[in-house]
């Protein structure tokens, strides 16, 4: 899910300088992405699936390797918006399906650091991605085309994790319990604060996500500090769970979300406040600690507000912040273009992160109330 979600990022400057693509087309094929993403979440979340997930989640799998390779035989925007725009929708059932199995067995084996390492994963895939990148980047001596070579690339290396996947993925009883059809989906007043939030946070995070490499690769002298800035935003994430839950036998965990929203603030401020070239490396830096540990978090305290129904309340947490990722590229993409720069959409998207920690704030209390009073029953 790391490539097929996150390695657009540091392949898009070479494609907008090849292709002649500007910030809003490139926000446009950002946007197709995490509407495919959307419709994946929503649809997830009826009983279709039910007794299916394990089948459904690879067949996701495999279609993100299918769907990467495909982005480097177009060169239309159009056909890139479609390809994208499946790959969402294959992103969204990867998450939601594949992450309820592994999720639901770690949580019946009592093992704490299950969720870590599956989140981490999408850290590792940033992390692989960025370097793989740099390093096609380093071999290319004639300069054509490498963005074509990235791509091809990042589909080898998704089909290899597909293998890993299916051999290690549980079968049997896992797919056996999904048979059960989950209650109606109850809407709490902390459930629907948090499904808000999270779908604010859609678009605080993306903006950075999506053109962080393209933002140094503006005020760079060479590809190093893209290269350096991506891969810190991986290394990071893959770190970030392990890291954040040492924080909550002090904070809880809606305390490590609230506290994570101000943080990713303080770092999309950074990105274009600091001067170069430590913007993007601090910047990155800070997403990285960030995005996968809020997105963990929220989905884990939006599961325990809504115990007799978790697939449905993750679905629907989903769909919330598929629409912020959205508006958020398309947003930043058309202010990119019209002032010359991305410094205002991100200060925008700063200023979302820090009402959504606002809101999260005043009603903290109710939150932890409510899954206080979930876990007694």
């Amino acid at each position: 899910m790391g490539f097929g979600r996150f390695s657009y990022t540091p392949i898009l400057p070479g494609m907008m300088a090849g292709l002649d693509l500007s910030p809003s087309d490139a926000g446009v094929i950002a946007s197709a992405n995490f509407i495919g993403y959307l419709a994946g979440a929503v649809l997830a979340g009826y009983g279709w699936a039910a007794g299916h997930e394990r089948r459904l989640g690879l067949l996701a799998l495999a279609a993100t390797a299918v769907l990467l390779l495909a982005m480097g035989l177009s060169s239309s925007l159009m056909v890139f918006s479609v390809i994208r725009f499946l790959a969402g929708l294959a992103s969204a059932f990867a998450m939601i399906f594949l992450s309820g199995i592994v999720l639901g067995r770690g949580l019946r084996a009592g093992a704490v650091h299950v969720q870590s390492i599956h989140f981490g994963g999408v850290g590792i895939g940033i992390a692989v991605s960025s370097l793989m990148v740099w390093l096609l980047a380093q071999a290319n001596t004639s300069g054509l085309s490498s963005w074509r070579a990235d791509w091809f690339a990042g589909a080898l290396m998704a089909a290899a994790g597909l293998c890993v996947v299916a051999l290690l993925l549980p079968k049997g009883d896992v797919a056996q319990q999904g048979r059960t059809v989950e209650k109606p989906l109850l809407w709490t007043r902390p459930l629907v604060v948090m499904t808000l939030t999270y779908g604010m946070f859609g678009f605080g995070y993306v903006i950075t996500a999506t053109f962080l490499v393209t933002m140094a690769r503006q005020g760079a002298a060479d590809q190093t500090i893209e290269f350096l800035a991506w891969l810190l935003t991986g290394l990071s994430a893959a770190l970030s769970v392990v890291l954040w839950r040492l924080a909550v036998p002090r904070f809880g965990a809606v305390g490590v979300y609230l506290i994570g929203l101000l943080v990713e603030a303080a770092g999309l401020v950074a990105t274009v406040c600091l001067p170069l070239p430590v913007a993007p490396l601090i910047g990155g830096m800070l997403l990285g600690l960030t995005f996968i540990m809020i997105t963990a978090y929220g989905l884990q305290i939006g599961r325990g507000l809504a115990p007799d129904s978790p697939r449905k309340a993750l679905a629907f947490m989903t769909a919330a912040f598929g629409v912020g990722q959205i508006i958020g590229p398309l947003v930043a993409g058309a202010l990119a273009e019209r002032t010359g720069s991305f410094t205002i959409p991100t200060l925008m998207a700063a200023l979302v992160l820090l009402l959504c920690a606002l809101i999260t704030g005043l009603e903290m209390k109710r939150i932890v109330t409510a899954l206080d009073g979930q876990r007694s029953r």
